[in-house]
């Protein structure tokens, strides 16, 4: 393969709902470019894009895979993702290092929230879009009815360029206003003829073409002065304004295809490649602020957006040349850690096939092998180059389960074997958390789960069993307790003499410390000697008081006394959950001249502090999440009544672009599988994000089912 210039290369990145028709268009894309001489389809499971085990017994995209093509002197780097919202994190990557997305869309089932999920990120990552109706030729085509869809979910950034020609089974043409010419199929290998529009069609033509001129003269002045004098724009100036609107991501240009047939594939990369930013268009943001050119005679830098093992390959790192030239066997280091990297091979990518090329060109996209450390996420460049590319922000995590090992003795290999499946994808997280004991995989939704648990059975050979994880609850006060306890044990010897006193009040954020308080049946004002204030690593506050007057107790022995106090809070009372906002004043005691010692202090203050915990209205605590729905209007009721059997709380309600949105504060103990029921619901056709609030005390019946369960399991232990 010859060496592209940046000018000379498109990375265009395919995204869409599944079923949208991605993984067919790759194949005519490549097809087109000749990089294959027939293509593949999902159903036959010989794509080049969907190539692993797991896809293939799926039918359907799993991973982001990054393909090329060769066209009109132009090389595409095309990455085709997923369309399930569960393997969001390829598309994510994607974004990072293409210039230009590609919104498939089904004819048959017009926008749907899926899409309306792949433009809004598309946005995010201020990625200018050029949407194709794919699926024309299916039995339940519209195009009317998704030309709709795609106005009210986007506005009026969809301008038609092309208009289709008996869609539906018959679908073998489409007219293209910005040609001005019928375009006809004769078979499924895109075989097309030129041809002038019919006259029935010319009326729509000249309309069509007429909103495109209009809209195309709206981004620049001199075009805008050209369309008054005349009515009129050139071909050439009609995609300059559009190029304008592209990339400010006001325009939306919307072609017909079908994939499949190879309708209108040659056109939708013919207009790619004039219209469509080149790398060196987008400059890309770095690590405390500034941006760096996609320049070829810039210093030489690469991001790795994505690590995969492949079979007789091992590791492999697909990256952007982001600037300067790549040449094989080059040095380059990590200007985060130092850490460095030898490139003994450089390769083109499509799907499995790896094509060793000698250098690579600011822009360009390919894959290398063996890297001893560098990972996703990872910046390379030569020494003195010194800067790191932002890393890329993956979307929260929807789903958590609790996980271990079928058998025991495989849990060190899981252990390696997830830490090899997250590097891949970053979205997968394994954490072991220590509060619960509990080894916690979150990902994006129950499918994502299920494809580690296939991969780990398949390519491990290991069985991971998973079930609901342990909730993160907290204890806390709601009133003022007073207590004391006394430490006493002889054996002979020195013994153990602590005596304790104190009282807890809740803490309040703001609220200055109350010093009168009624202990024993008598008003009592606390002279504040010393004060302490922790921001406890779970959240909230200890706030501890030293009001011991007359030498009662020792200074010497407040530290001890902290510690018991502590102890009691990594263990609640109630639950043995954490505990978190109170306020502890240690105002009298008593110590022995030979007995008193830390560890009595401890004891006593433990117990103290236990006493005084579980007369101070103790509640439980949950973590409460900020939910928000988007769904079919058709849903709305399901969803609604499905969170209020969660104990959820409707904040509001509302529209966003055709769809229903439904946002709610929900308990994390009622949102284990909810992806799975939401998708059940609506027939996988809503999505929901969700993130930490606050916590929120308990009601009364689940606080008494919770105090239930953890009697029992103390009774059982």
């Amino acid at each position: 393969m010859k060496t592209y210039s940046t000018q000379n290369i498109r990375n265009v990145v395919l995204i869409g709902s599944t079923k949208s028709g991605k993984t067919t268009l790759s194949e005519a894309m490549l097809f087109e470019g000749k990089v294959i001489d027939r293509k593949g389809t999902v159903e036959a499971r010989n794509t080049v894009s969907d190539n692993s085990e797991v896809e293939q017994l799926n039918q359907r995209s799993i991973f982001s895979t990054p393909l090329y093509t060769e066209f009109m002197d132009t090389k595409f780097n095309i990455i085709d993702t997923p369309g399930a919202d569960d393997f969001v994190g390829g598309a994510v990557s994607a974004f990072k290092v293409c210039e230009t997305g590609i919104l498939l869309i089904n004819a048959q089932q017009g926008v749907e929230v899926g899409s309306e999920i792949f433009q809004r990120y598309a946005e995010t990552y201020k990625l200018p879009v050029i949407c194709g109706v794919n699926q024309l030729d299916g039995e339940k085509a519209n195009w009317e009815g998704t030309l709709d869809g795609m106005k009210e979910a986007f506005g009026k950034k969809p301008v038609i360029i092309q208009f289709p020609v008996n869609p539906g089974v018959g679908f073998d043409g489409f007219v293209d206003v910005l040609k001005m010419k019928y375009y006809h199929f004769k078979d499924d290998l895109g075989t097309r003829e030129d041809l002038e529009i019919p006259a029935e069609l010319a009326g729509r033509a000249e309309e069509l073409r007429q909103e495109l001129i209009e809209r195309a003269a709206e981004y620049d002045d001199t075009l805008m002065e050209k369309f008054f004098d005349s009515g009129e724009l050139s071909e050439d100036e009609i995609r300059q304004g559009l190029g304008i609107g592209i990339r400010n991501g006001d325009v939306m240009p919307v072609f017909c295809l079908s994939g499949k047939k190879n309708i209108g594939v040659k056109r939708l990369m013919e207009f790619t490649i004039k219209v469509a930013p080149a790398p060196s268009e987008r400059k890309a943001a770095v690590i405390g602020g500034g941006e760096v050119a996609c320049d070829a005679a810039g210093k030489t830098s690469l991001f790795i957006y994505k690590t995969a093992v492949e079979q007789h390959l091992g590791e492999v790192a697909y990256f952007k040349v982001m600037s300067g030239v790549l040449k094989e066997g080059m040095d380059l280091e990590n200007p985060e850690n130092g850490d460095k990297e030898r490139l003994t091979a450089i390769y083109a990518v499509a799907g499995k096939k790896k094509e060793k090329v000698a250098e690579m060109q600011a822009g360009d996209i390919g894959c290398t092998v063996k890297l001893r450390a560098a990972k996703t996420d990872v910046t390379l460049a030569v020494p003195g180059f010194d800067q790191s590319y932002e890393h890329i922000v993956f979307p929260a995590s929807k789903y958590r389960c609790a996980i271990k090992a079928a058998e025991q003795k495989d849990e060190e290999k899981m252990s390696e074997a997830l830490s090899k499946i997250s590097a891949e994808d970053p979205t997968i997280i394994v954490e072991y958390h220590k509060e619960m004991k509990q080894t916690i995989l979150m990902a994006q939704g129950e499918q994502h789960v299920n494809i580690v648990k296939w991969r780990l059975k398949n390519e491990n050979k290991i069985d991971m069993e998973t079930f609901a994880p342990k909730i993160s609850y907290r204890e806390t006060i709601t009133k003022v307790a007073a207590a004391d306890y006394r430490h006493k044990k002889q054996s002979g010897g020195a013994g153990q003499f602590g005596e304790v006193h104190l009282l807890i009040c809740p803490y309040e954020e703001g609220v200055e410390a109350p010093r009168n308080f009624k202990i024993g049946g008598k008003d009592t004002v606390l002279n504040i000697k010393t004060s302490e204030s922790f921001d406890l690593e779970w959240g909230g506050k200890l706030e501890f008081y030293n009001c011991v007057v007359g030498g009662a107790i020792d200074a010497r022995f407040m530290p001890a006394i902290l510690k018991g106090i502590m102890d009691k809070m990594n263990e609640g009372p109630l639950t043995g959950s954490l505990a978190r906002d109170i306020r502890v004043y240690v105002y009298d005691g008593k110590m022995h001249p030979v007995d008193s010692n830390e560890i009595s202090f401890v004891l006593a203050a433990r117990n103290a502090f236990k006493e005084a915990f579980r007369n101070a209205g103790p509640k439980i605590m949950e973590p409460i999440y900020n939910l928000e729905v988007m769904t079919p209007a058709e849903y709305m009721g399901a969803c609604m009544s499905d969170l209020q059997n969660r104990r959820a709380l409707i904040e509001g309600m509302g529209t966003d672009r055709g769809f229903s949105t439904l946002k709610a504060r929900v308990p994390l103990a009622e949102l284990y599988k909810y992806s799975t029921t939401l998708s059940s619901l609506t027939s996988g056709a809503a999505t929901f994000t969700m993130e930490f609030a606050d916590y929120q005390p308990v009601p009364a019946d689940v606080q008494d089912k919770l105090l239930k369960a953890y009697q029992e399991s103390e009774t059982e232990e």
